[in-house]
């Protein structure tokens, strides 16, 4: 009789901080189908309240922690592993050395990533696909936020090619359209500064290079509300629609006075704004006509979270991507690989390093400590660093490429404080441990080859660390002891002290 395995069952949550709104979403797993079982959305305008000093004026603050507190009683009762947040364009934006950050984690109970435009493309997609019918025809999604669009070509779940555009419904609208003044001269004005904006990638995504396009998120679902109860569309946003819609919009005047059926009073502070980028992605791309998706970031963070629990992580392919184009030796990487699991395990517990995340940090840096090898040899390290940090790594966020960039960085030679500025302070002192596991790591296979390695016992404790090698090894190893030796200076520079015996 055959056995089948039982069904898996979790809730899984996602919180889209963007520039406009906020969202939570909370699906269940139920034997392996994502159910959608919850939904919460708040108008924030949280890019309205960006200062041009680039911090929050305290209205925005007060209606980002009042949404985030709301959503924190739905989602504190779930694991972290469970609830994915993330930051966009706005939250990439503000400089007040990560205070409303921990406030903003403060308020929801977990953690809050921040994304690079071009992640949050492939997530947007990824949501939309889901959404979408099976087939081989090449799309465009368009997804105009607050205070970015993004634009991509995919077929099936895969993402071809994408970017991320500054502008959005809440800036174009700021620049344009301040007090709710609408003119034609103003309108005019707006569709092309959103055609300048989108000039240097509109070969990339012009039509003739896909077949259906796809509206997603706040702006497409309110233009097509818009256009279908007036009369101009039957079904999703066509050019003539759209063209109808901006001249009754200029013949009001003032967004008080729009006075047009499926416009939500919610949506008319930035309505003009975004009619305006989606007019000029319809005339720079050549589109006729665009349908709508109710599915955008929010669910492609829940698919992409269902992905980690079914053991998918696109992050293991983005490496292994780095490791082929870097020409990375994957025996050395193994090597190292392989000793820096095991030390973890020996220092898991005293080191408070058992998230599932420092092992996966771990190993990756191990896999991508050499790429800045195809650079120069004498600073590869530094090069390596570099990479991790500006590349364009799907799947990862910016705290984790900094995290990563920080530990390829800091794997040899001269170590000090200044390394990890670039990292939230709650992460620091994790950071530095694994960066000491991964110097270990690679001092044990400097000489790159095959041989077998001793079993070395790690012992450590808050910033002392201390390695044991079996009897008489040292003795037979100058070089290694020599290297040891090094390594303890080099460990002080970070204030860690390492023993050996």
């Amino acid at each position: 009789m055959n056995q089948t395995s039982p069904p898996v069952s979790e809730t899984v949550a996602a919180v889209d901080l963007g520039s406009n709104s906020f969202h939570m979403i909370v699906g269940k797993l139920d034997n392996r189908q994502l159910v959608i079982v919850d939904r919460m959305r708040d108008m924030v305008r949280l890019g309205g309240g960006l200062l041009p000093d680039k911090t929050l004026a305290d209205d925005a603050w007060e209606r980002a922690l009042e949404s985030l507190s709301k959503m924190g009683q739905r989602l504190r009762s779930l694991p972290h592993h469970a609830v994915r947040a993330v930051g966009t364009n706005t939250m990439r934006q503000i400089r007040d050395g990560g205070a409303f950050l921990k406030a903003a984690e403060d308020a929801l109970g977990h953690p809050i990533e921040i994304i690079g435009g071009r992640e949050e493309a492939r997530l947007i997609y990824l949501g939309v696909a889901h959404g979408l019918a099976a087939g081989d025809e090449r799309r465009l999604v368009v997804d105009i936020g607050g205070g970015s669009t993004e634009t991509i070509i995919g077929e099936g779940l895969e993402p071809l090619d994408r970017e991320s555009l500054f502008m959005g419904c809440v800036s174009m609208s700021n620049r344009f359209f301040a007090g709710g003044k609408i003119t034609a001269d103003a309108m005019e004005k707006a569709v092309l500064a959103g055609r300048v904006e989108l000039r240097p990638i509109r070969r990339m995504f012009e039509a003739g290079r896909w077949q259906t396009a796809v509206g997603s998120s706040g702006t497409a679902k309110a233009i097509e509300r818009v256009v279908v109860a007036n009369g101009w569309s039957d079904e999703g946003i066509t050019r003539s629609s759209l063209k109808k819609l901006r001249r009754a919009l200029v013949a009001a005047g003032h967004i008080d006075d729009v006075k047009l059926e499926g416009l939500a009073d919610e949506r008319r502070p930035v309505f003009t704004g975004g009619v305006a980028v989606m007019s000029a992605v319809f005339k720079a791309l050549d589109i006729e006509r665009m349908q709508v998706s109710d599915l955008a970031l929010r669910e492609g963070l829940l698919y992409e979270l269902v992905g980690y629990i079914q053991h998918v992580d696109i992050r293991d392919s983005t490496v292994s991507a780095l490791m082929q184009r870097f020409g990375a030796d994957r025996r050395q990487a193994s090597r190292v690989e392989s000793t820096a699991r095991t030390l973890l395990k020996q220092v898991g517990e005293s080191w408070q390093l058992n998230d599932p995340e420092h092992t996966l940090m771990l190993n990756w840096a191990s896999r991508l400590h050499e790429i800045g090898l195809v650079i120069s040899h004498g600073s590869f390290h530094k090069h390596g660093a570099y990479i991790l940090a500006n590349a364009d790594l799907p799947g990862f966020t910016r705290q984790q490429q900094a995290l990563l960039a920080a530990l390829v960085r800091g794997h040899r030679r001269k170590i000090g404080d200044t390394i990890f500025a670039g990292l939230p302070a709650n992460d620091v002192d994790g950071a530095k441990r694994l960066v000491v596991l991964l110097r270990l790591s690679t001092l044990m296979h400097r000489g790159r080859g095959g041989s077998h390695k001793p079993p070395i016992r790690l012992d450590a404790s808050d910033k002392e660390v201390r390695v044991e090698f079996p009897e008489q090894w040292l003795v037979e190893h100058p070089l290694t002891e020599a290297e040891i030796v090094r390594e303890a200076e080099y460990l002080s520079g970070i204030g860690f002290t390492l023993q050996y015996a």
